[in-house]
């Protein structure tokens, strides 16, 4: 089971750090831990599925 982003502000190693820089550390670490067991292949089918609807939506 995946960790909250709760958890990971709460995480030991960077509870002593300002509030702004604890919340970009945790999505820090909830981003590597999402993908640490990705294939290059799997990591990529989902860029480029992202990007595909990103780039599908009317810019206004």
């Amino acid at each position: 089971m995946m960790k909250t982003i709760d958890e990971y502000m709460n995480d030991p190693d960077i509870a002593r750090e300002p509030e702004s820089l604890r919340e970009i550390h945790a999505i820090r670490l909830k981003i590597h831990d999402e993908r640490k067991e990705l294939t290059s292949a799997e990591y990529n089918a989902i860029v480029q599925k992202r990007a595909a609807i990103f780039l599908a939506r009317k810019h206004t």
